[in-house]
């Protein structure tokens, strides 16, 4: 089992940019796959990015290609997301997620969710 801790959050202006931690507990952190979601009030949740675990394999959504970046410290048994160019609409709750994929297709793990305020 893991527990996931975001930070990082905040207000900023948009083009700017903000960078997401989520510390894991535990001495397993390697065997999982992280990922990043968010949450706009009123909409459903966005997949944002995902690092397999040994770091080769990521992936984003459409809507922040270019602009996020996510990467991970096993040594330190965190996983973060860099935020550039943002924008209003990337306005949400966004929270970390992990999964092992020998055991699991899902996110199985999250956070409890950092709140991100883009102004216009």
């Amino acid at each position: 089992q893991v527990q996931l801790v975001e930070s990082g959050g905040g207000l900023v202006q948009a083009g700017g940019s903000l960078r997401l931690s989520c510390a894991a507990s535990g001495r397993t952190f390697s065997r999982y796959a992280m990922g990043w979601f968010r949450q706009a009030p009123g909409k459903e949740r966005e997949f944002v990015a995902h690092i397999s675990r040994d770091r080769i394999i990521t992936s984003y959504g459409d809507s922040v290609k270019g602009r996020f970046t996510i990467s991970r410290d096993n040594a330190k048994n965190t996983v973060y997301l860099q935020m550039n160019s943002l924008k209003p609409e990337d306005t949400a709750v966004y929270y970390c997620a992990a999964r092992d994929p020998a055991l699991s297709g899902t996110y199985d793990y999250w956070g409890q969710g950092t709140q991100v305020t883009v102004s216009s």
